[in-house]
Order: C-alpha cells, then sequence, then structure tokens
C-alpha cells in the first residue's frame, strides 16, 4: 500500500482452522499483513517479542500459557495491543482479560467486516467496546464475583473533576462520545478533553481500562449499565 505501512497483526489460537480463516481475511485486506500465528500462549508472547506486531489477536483458552497470562505480559513487554476473542461461555476469563491490559474483545461469531474494523480501530490507539456484549460481561461478572469496592470517594477518583467524573461514568455506561456531549450539554470536543484528562489522571491506557476501572471502584453499579436502543453498536475512545 503504497506511502502507508500495512498493519502487523499477530494470530494467537490454538485451533489451526481458527488461525487460517482469521489469517485469510486479514491477508486480504491491503493494509493488514499477517506476521505471524501462535498455537499456545508461550509462543504468542513469544512472537510478539520478535516479530513487533500493532495488534494481537488472543484466543483466551491456550495449553502451556493461556491467553490471560499471555495478554498481561505482552502488554507489559511489548507496545502490541490486544484484542481477545471469545465466546458467550467465557464471561469471567473476558473480565480477566481485560484487567490484564486487552483492548477489548471480539467474539468468535463475528463478521468479517467487523473483524478487519476491529483491527483498524485498535492498532489506531483507540479501545474497542461492543457495548451490548462488554458493559454486560463486566457488569455480570463484578456482580456475581467480585465485590465491588468503595469507590467514588477512592483517592483515585478523588483527583477527578465533578464533570470528569460524570464523563467517566457515562463511558463505562457505553456512551459515545457524541451521546455523552448529548447527555452533558457540551460539544464532542469538551468530551474527548475530558476522556483524555480522565485517562491521563487516573494512569489507565484506554477507554477499556477506565471501564474496568468505574465498577471496580463503585462508580458505576452493576446493572446500571443498560442504555437503550445501543444494540450492535460498539463504541471507540
Amino acid at each position: 500500500m503504497a506511502g502507508k505501512t500495512a498493519l502487523r497483526v499477530l494470530i494467537a489460537d490454538d485451533q489451526a482452522l481458527v488461525r487460517d480463516g482469521f489469517g485469510m481475511i486479514l491477508a486480504a485486506q491491503p493494509d493488514i499483513t499477517v506476521v505471524g500465528e501462535a498455537a499456545d500462549g508461550a509462543e504468542a508472547v513469544r512472537w510478539a517479542r520478535e516479530l513487533t506486531p500493532d495488534v494481537v489477536l488472543m484466543d483466551i483458552r491456550m495449553p502451556n500459557v493461556d491467553g490471560i497470562a499471555a495478554t498481561a505480559r505482552i502488554c507489559a513487554e511489548t507496545s502490541a495491543r490486544v484484542l481477545v476473542l471469545t465466546t458467550f461461555d467465557l464471561d469471567e476469563y473476558v473480565y480477566d482479560a481485560l484487567r490484564a491490559g486487552a483492548s477489548g474483545f471480539l467474539l468468535k461469531d463475528m463478521r468479517r467486516d467487523e473483524l478487519v474494523n476491529a483491527v483498524r480501530v485498535v492498532a489506531a490507539g483507540e479501545a474497542l467496546l461492543a457495548p451490548t456484549v462488554t458493559r454486560r460481561l463486566i457488569a455480570d461478572v463484578v456482580s456475581r464475583d467480585r465485590p465491588v469496592r468503595p469507590g467514588p470517594g477512592s483517592p483515585r477518583l478523588a483527583t477527578l473533576t465533578a464533570r470528569e467524573s460524570e464523563t467517566l461514568r457515562q463511558v463505562a455506561r457505553g456512551l459515545s462520545n457524541a451521546e455523552i456531549a448529548g447527555a452533558l450539554f457540551v460539544s464532542e470536543h469538551t468530551v474527548k478533553t475530558h476522556v483524555s484528562n480522565v485517562l491521563a489522571k487516573l494512569g489507565l491506557r484506554d477507554r477499556v481500562q477506565a471501564v474496568v476501572l468505574a465498577y471496580e471502584s463503585g462508580l458505576v453499579a452493576p446493572g446500571e449499565a443498560g442504555v437503550p436502543g445501543e444494540a450492535g453498536r460498539s463504541t471507540q475512545s
């Protein structure tokens, strides 16, 4: 692709057919190059170090080192961004993967255009949140498996202004920047500034980590996540 560097993608999945399928879809795009494949988490970490991909597609259940441990190591040791591949029966693993540093996750029954778009979005430095899936999973897991810690008065959140706290609350509910702007009666540019300030003050890498923190801290309660009319939409930072 003239004048531009192709996005470099590493695919980690213990099923060869899955790797082949994703690889063919991505390799058909003029702006994406599949630089390698890994059959387990240990291989994924090794290839992420050596091949310097922009994005790693990461399965969760793999032999030797699982996808969650591999995600944590890759996020800590490289600049690659991780997209977790999952199914609805792995809710608790999704939550752990997000905490490990993943920039979002995809369902394995996604459409090809969703896969391609997700890789581009995450490679651009944004977080990919599917409101109908990500927030429901986080809320469900937090309420079922992990006690919510007292949060709105916690030291980390105390650094936020009232408007930044409200912006974080709306982000955690899955609203897009445009929707937050409408709810708070400010411009979309102002919302982007608030989101950037929230991430900087709280030491968070992206919007996904902000959602996790909002639930963990108690700023947003499980069950508060639902927002009407959002089916099928992905929220990006």
